[in-house]
C-alpha cells in the first residue's frame, strides 16, 4: 500500500519508514508534487494533524496520514506544547527553542515533561487519529548528537540517556511517534 506521510520533515520520515518495514511505501510531500508549507494554525494538536492531513487529500486527492507533536513541561503548564515547533519565534530553530526552554527552566525543580504525538489518517474517505506519549524529564544541558527537536534534552522515564543518544531502533521503541505509529500500522494491517 502507498500513502503519503505529510511532512518534508527528512528525519520524521525516515522514523516512519523504519517503524513501518516494508509493508507501507510512505511517499513525502515533495514526491506527490506538494512543496507548498501545509496549514498549523490549530490549538490543539489534533486540529493540526487533521488540518494537515485534509490540506494534502483536498488538494492531492492522496490518502494520507500528518501528525502534529508537542513537548509538555509541567513546570510550564504544559508548555510548549502545540507551540513546540515554533516555540522560540520564526523561522523555526531547534537551538533557539532549546535555548529559551532551557531558561525558561532555569529555576524550576520540577523538570517532569511529555512528548505527544497525534497522527491524523485520511483513508478511503475516513478519518482516524492514533496518539502516542512518552514520558520523561528536562535535562540541564544537551547531551548526544542523534534524532531532531528537542531530543538533546529529553530523557524518557526509565532511561538514563537522551532521545539524541539512543539508536534509531531503541528511540522508535519507545518515543511518541514510534507508539502512535504502531497503533497507525495495527489499524492499517
Amino acid at each position: 500500500m502507498k500513502i503519503c506521510f505529510a511532512t518534508n520533515n527528512k528525519k520524521k520520515i525516515e522514523e516512519v519508514k523504519a517503524a513501518l518495514g516494508d509493508t507501507f511505501t510512505i511517499v513525502s510531500l515533495e514526491e506527490i508534487g506538494c512543496h507548498e508549507e501545509l496549514p498549523e494554525t490549530g490549538d490543539t494538536l489534533d486540529h493540526n494533524a487533521f488540518q494537515k492531513a485534509r490540506y494534502v487529500k483536498e488538494h492531492y486527492g492522496v490518502d494520507c496520514f500528518a501528525d502534529d507533536t508537542g513537548l509538555e513541561v509541567e513546570a510550564l503548564d504544559g508548555a510548549p506544547g502545540v507551540y513546540s515547533g515554533r516555540y522560540a519565534g520564526e523561522p523555526r530553530s531547534d537551538e533557539r527553542n532549546i535555548d529559551l526552554l532551557l531558561e525558561n527552566l532555569q529555576e524550576a525543580s520540577n523538570r517532569k515533561a511529555k512528548f505527544r504525538t497525534v497522527i491524523a489518517l485520511i483513508l478511503n474517505g475516513e478519518e482516524h487519529t492514533f496518539e502516542g506519549v512518552a514520558n520523561g524529564e528536562i535535562l540541564k544541558t544537551r547531551t548526544g548528537t542523534g534524532g531532531f527537536g528537542y531530543d538533546p534534552i529529553f530523557q524518557p522515564e526509565g532511561y538514563g540517556k537522551s532521545f539524541a543518544e539512543l539508536s534509531m531502533d531503541e528511540k522508535n521503541e519507545i518515543s511518541h511517534r514510534g507508539k502512535a505509529v504502531r497503533a497507525l500500522v495495527q489499524f492499517l494491517k
